[in-house]
């Protein structure tokens, strides 16, 4: 049997309810399996909302709300979508996934875009809100993504100081 293909979506510690029903809806399930992915996995958080696991022919969704780590998660994952955290950024992109950004438009006071405008212009990862990503999937082109350079986390302090205007 082939590996499975896996979307990982993320919201960390936070409620995210937007990117979950977003995520876990039938058209973007129907979308990622259309662009080749057999499972979705989803990490809850403290959300209200929960998706509704199901197993079909080529195609899964399972969720869960916390776990020790989700790093396994991360390296299991063929494309990590997350929120805007800079934790959850840089275990992403420090693992060399795949990223796409989301949004949460509802805390736009806490830097989230910043943070995920830069990582784009830089090149390593893609950004939406929940009512913009299925146009980015659709369109995004993974093999354009830069790595991010590993290991250094002064340069990434410097980074996140660079994109929330704190130093230029």
């Amino acid at each position: 049997m082939s590996k499975e293909k896996t979307v990982f979506v993320t919201v960390g510690t936070t409620s995210f309810d937007a990117l979950v029903e977003t995520a876990s809806s039938k058209p973007l399930c129907t979308q990622f399996q259309k662009l080749g992915y057999t499972r979705l996995l989803l990490q809850i958080g403290r959300g209200t909302f929960e998706p509704e696991a199901f197993i079909k022919p080529g195609f899964k969704l399972e969720f869960f709300r916390y776990k020790d780590s989700i790093a396994q998660d991360i390296k299991d994952a063929d494309l990590v979508i997350s929120h805007a955290g800079a934790g959850s950024c840089l275990e992403t992109l420090g693992a060399g996934k795949a990223m796409v950004v989301v949004i949460n438009e509802l805390l736009m006071g806490n830097h989230q875009l910043e943070l995920a405008n830069q990582l784009h212009r830089d090149g390593h990862l893609f950004y939406s809100t929940p009512s913009t990503l299925s146009d980015v999937l659709s369109t995004m082109d993974v093999s354009s993504l830069k790595p991010f350079p590993p290991g250094k986390p002064e340069k990434f302090a410097a980074f996140l100081d660079k994109a929330v205007g704190i130093r230029t």
